[in-house]
């Protein structure tokens, strides 16, 4: 659904790609893109990743995204349009039904949700106040680090994050939590992000800085993307000089058969859906009759390590890449939920 909001002018986009689990749950984003088209292009490339991010987890959820288009020229938008905006996308959110179920992504907050909810019930990660599970930031990155100790058994044989080197690219609300989860246990970090201000983090942990672009090539033991997607493309995939890929951004290959050039270098990519399922995992937790339990919620957030080290035995199984072998997982999932046979164990692509 496109739709432009009478109180801001500025367009709502909302894309569902399943809901054969269970509503769609999808962060609302708001991004400046070129064009409408490439907002449209986005929100269907991330629903679609929410789908099998949904589904691996075992959530009974589908995927969706919902995106509010910036304008890409002019001032920032002042607090009354921005209020303006939310309000419209709130609108946008309540025409589906509850179809669609939103939540904080890139660009939002809690705080943003609060006013969405002004105008729809199908809200999720409200403030803890309202009886809800908060920024889910938190439980973003600790599933990354679950992930990422997960991920270096495979690559170095050993859990232990003690001594090794990490590159973290963009240390926005997931990428610092989750840098000062990594120095917690010993790992020797490189930072990097567009904004100079967070060099205060590198500081503070004692860590290297780094352009992005210097950081994503740097001779580290494992990368950590978690800003934007896309950074894993046939050019990049070349430069790298790290043993393993594992980090909160959502879509972080350029296109799905970049998933074989890694695995050709040799290099160990934890399927980015399957490692940043903390904050929706925590969400589901606050969607449950019984209502939102950070204790339950935090279990739940660590058993992405055993997700993962399933998806890298069926790849080992099928003698196939990580991405394919996650794939297969959530798509035999939704074929499950389908009634259907293994014919039917897809996640059709956008």
């Amino acid at each position: 659904m496109v739709r432009r909001g009478p109180r801001s002018g500025l367009y709502s986009i909302v894309a569902i790609h399943s809901t054969v689990r269970g509503p769609a749950l999808g962060g609302c984003r708001m991004w400046t893109y070129h064009d409408a088209r490439a907002a449209v292009r986005d929100a269907l490339r991330l629903s679609r990743a929410m789908t099998a991010k949904s589904a691996v987890a075992d959530l009974p959820l589908g995927g969706g995204k919902g995106v509010v288009m910036l304008p890409s020229a002019g001032p920032p938008l002042d607090p009354d349009r921005r209020r303006a905006a939310l309000l419209d996308f709130g609108d946008t959110v309540d025409s589906l039904g509850g179809r669609y179920v939103t939540a904080e992504d890139v660009g939002t907050s809690d705080a943003d949700m609060e006013v969405i909810a002004e105008r729809t019930e199908h809200v999720a990660g409200l403030s803890l106040e309202r009886g809800g599970s908060g920024d889910p930031s938190a439980s973003t990155a600790l599933g990354v680090a679950a992930a990422i100790r997960v991920t270096g058994e495979r690559a170095w044989g050993s859990p232990s994050l003690v001594g090794r080197r990490i590159a973290v690219l963009g240390v926005g609300h997931v990428g610092a939590r989750l840098a000062r989860l990594l120095a917690g246990e010993g790992a020797r970090l490189v930072l990097a992000d567009v904004d100079p201000a967070k060099r205060v983090l590198a500081e503070e942990l004692r860590a290297g800085w780094a352009a992005p672009a210097d950081a994503l090539t740097a001779e580290v033991d494992l990368v950590a993307p978690c800003a934007l997607g896309g950074v894993l493309d046939h050019d990049s995939v070349p430069t790298l000089r790290c043993r393993a890929v594992a980090g909160a951004a959502n879509n972080q290959l350029a296109a799905d058969d970049v998933a074989a050039l890694l695995q050709a270098r040799g290099i160990v990519w934890a399927p980015d859906f399957v490692a940043n399922a903390g904050g929706i995992i925590n969400i589901a937790v606050e969607l449950e009759a019984a209502g939102y339990d950070p204790a339950r919620a935090r279990a739940r957030v660590l058993g992405i390590g055993d997700t993962l080290r399933e998806v890298f035995a069926v790849a080992d199984a099928n003698a196939t890449t990580p991405l394919a072998a996650a794939m297969e997982l959530a798509g035999r999932r939704l074929g499950a939920d389908r009634g259907a046979g293994p014919g039917a164990a897809r996640i059709p692509g956008v």
